[in-house]
């Protein structure tokens, strides 16, 4: 019999797939016994009756087993709780909230959710330990299951410019730490390629800091690919993440990275990065300098990349995926 999985996922903005995209590359690689029924919430995630009206249209479709693929788990206490998935990213939404809005979030959100699903799935120990704090639930309850590496993001051989190396970065919300980079930049000879639209302030310290750079906004995929590419290091020391995409696409891409040693950021990069403090512009430059000058070290941190992202390979998070289905199918089957 073939077990169908609803995934439920929001109404998509302009430019925010990729929750899309990672369950639409994960749903390729099951096997035969899964089939996937993509439900997309008809009205955008704005005030309380759209989203009254998204969970009675997500009850109307539930599955066999439904998965909550992010953001939307206010639908979760629409759906049969023996039945339900849902899988977190990150906490930034709580972090960035105070007062009665973080009371609402947290409990619609995050707390509600908890108790009214059978399984919930993070993308990495830091998001779980996140979800343990925030939500108050048992650590039996949650699966890690990380994030996949598009197999579009394959190894291109390039030569590194030492004289002038061009620096990618990936995001310009605070938590990026872009600031701090362009500080710690200060008397590096490079070009900046910066992805995520800027601010004025951080415009004008990048002019003061005599950077040279590029920036880059809601590009497409194959154009976000074609720059890492181009790019000699990622740099990518955030204050938190959820997970750390870009520390994976830059090495399956076969380009040294600069991270944080801490967050999720090491448990993504594995051995394969050049840790650095992210509150400390000194350990920034100190790991740029680094890398630019020590050839020997970033071909051991490239090789050691191109190893890590096998972990995060879609067909083996997808049979994680397909063994946790497998359990709930197991106990719906028991219960019967």
């Amino acid at each position: 019999m073939n077990k169908i999985i609803n995934y439920f996922h929001r109404k998509p903005y302009n430019f925010h797939f990729s929750i899309e995209q990672l369950f639409s590359n994960i749903q390729s690689q099951f096997s035969s016994e899964i089939s996937c029924n993509n439900v997309i919430l008809p009205y955008y995630s704005k005030g309380m009756l759209s989203r009254i009206k998204n969970g009675l249209f997500a009850k109307q479709k539930q599955g066999l087993i439904n998965h909550i693929t992010g953001d939307i788990h206010f639908i979760t206490p629409f759906l049969s709780k023996k039945r339900t998935i849902n899988t977190y990213h990150d906490f930034t939404f709580l972090k960035n909230s105070k007062g009665i809005s973080r009371f609402i979030l947290c409990f619609f959100w995050v707390y509600l959710p908890v108790k009214r699903s059978k399984y919930l799935t993070t993308i990495s120990e830091t998001t779980k330990q996140e979800l343990i704090k925030y939500g108050r639930c048992k650590p039996e309850k949650i699966v890690v299951i990380p994030n996949i590496i598009s197999n579009q993001y394959k190894a291109v051989k390039k030569t590194f410019n030492k004289e002038c190396p061009t620096i990618l970065h990936i995001g310009t919300t605070p938590n990026k730490n872009l600031d701090r980079l362009i500080n710690a930049l200060e008397g590096v000879r490079c070009n900046l390629q910066i992805i995520g639209k800027l601010n004025d302030t951080t415009t004008t310290l990048l002019k003061q800091n005599d950077i040279n750079y590029i920036n880059q906004f809601q590009i497409p995929e194959e154009k976000l690919r074609q720059a890492y590419i181009d790019c000699d290091l990622l740099s990518f020391c955030s204050l938190n993440e959820g997970f750390g995409l870009p520390i994976l696409e830059a090495q399956a891409t076969g380009r040294p990275v600069i991270t944080s040693n801490l967050s999720s950021m090491p448990e993504v990069a594995g051995d394969a990065a050049c840790f650095v403090d992210p509150y400390n512009t000194d350990s920034i430059k100190e790991g740029i300098e680094k890398v630019i000058a020590n050839e020997e070290y970033r071909n051991t941190l490239i090789s050691k990349g191109l190893e890590n992202v096998k972990r995060f390979n879609p067909k083996v998070v997808a049979s994680q995926y397909e063994a946790l289905y497998n359990k709930i199918y197991s106990e719906l089957q028991s219960n019967k």
